[in-house]
């Protein structure tokens, strides 16, 4: 298995759902996934929980912030300096939505807005390094910025975390890979035209699987919003849905395990 107990600067580390119903979510989940739970048992977190599988954190889970707030998948990126991360974010065009702030003594977390309207989180590790299993079933594997600004969220994610962009075309479409160390981390699409107007900016989550129709078929019959049943792509087959909660999030069922 893909175990992993830290994870370099600059690298997506961990990911965690907002729900307007963290029950409904677990119960979803606990069957999509085969996902446990172990929710923290401190009224100070809020009603955040960690998803598990096979004993490993595989992602987190808490309610939506603010009356406001919409479901969606997080993406965290590794930080040795969240205060420093923030500093940069400022001198980049973007927005420091949540100013770093400790949590317990496992870390320190912030969350920003790039220029291009996109949310992303930075973690700073302490005792949580991040997720501890990723690019196997049923776990993370890869996080995508789809973006309404390539060019502005070039920019600003080159100068905040120091990727390095690499333009590629997939199928005819041009995909930029972002780099660290040569390394893909990462990648970035622009978003078309087949997207609702009003879809913003975001961070689209993948999660492998070992059977992508059965996936797609779990989360169907309980409730999902399936928008794309299967499509190829060089990773390997791929689905995305919305989940009855309403945050959208993509299953791969990948061709090999790097």
């Amino acid at each position: 298995m893909s175990q992993r107990s830290g994870y370099e600067p600059g690298v997506p580390c961990w990911v965690d759902l907002s729900s307007t119903d963290v029950g409904a979510s677990v119960r979803f989940y606990g069957e999509v996934f085969g996902w446990g739970v172990e929710m923290i048992d401190d009224p100070r977190a809020g009603g955040y929980g960690q998803f598990t599988y096979d004993g490993r954190k595989v992602a987190g889970v808490g309610p939506v912030s603010g009356e406001e707030g919409a479901p969606a998948w997080n993406t965290y990126i590794a930080t040795r300096d969240a205060a420093a991360t923030a500093d940069r974010v400022k001198n980049s065009g973007g927005t420091v939505v949540v100013d770093p702030m400790r949590v317990f003594d496992e870390g320190t977390m912030a969350v920003f807005q790039g220029p291009d309207g996109a949310f992303v989180s930075v973690w700073e590790a302490d005792r949580h390094h991040g997720a501890e299993l990723v690019n196997e079933p049923v776990s993370f594997c890869w996080n995508e910025l789809v973006t309404r600004d390539v060019a502005a969220a070039e920019r600003f994610y080159q100068a905040v975390f120091g990727w390095t962009p690499h333009l590629q075309e997939l199928d005819g479409v041009g995909y930029t890979e972002w780099r660290v160390d040569g390394r893909g981390i990462a990648g970035m699409m622009e978003m078309t035209p087949s997207y609702p107007a009003e879809t913003p900016s975001h961070w689209m989550v993948y999660f492998a699987v070992a059977d992508l129709d059965a996936t797609v078929g779990t989360a169907r019959r309980l409730g999902a919003h399936v928008l794309v049943d299967s499509t190829d792509a060089p990773p390997g087959r791929f689905g995305m849905f919305v989940d009855p909660q309403g945050a959208a999030l993509s299953v791969i069922q990948l061709h090999e395990i790097e």
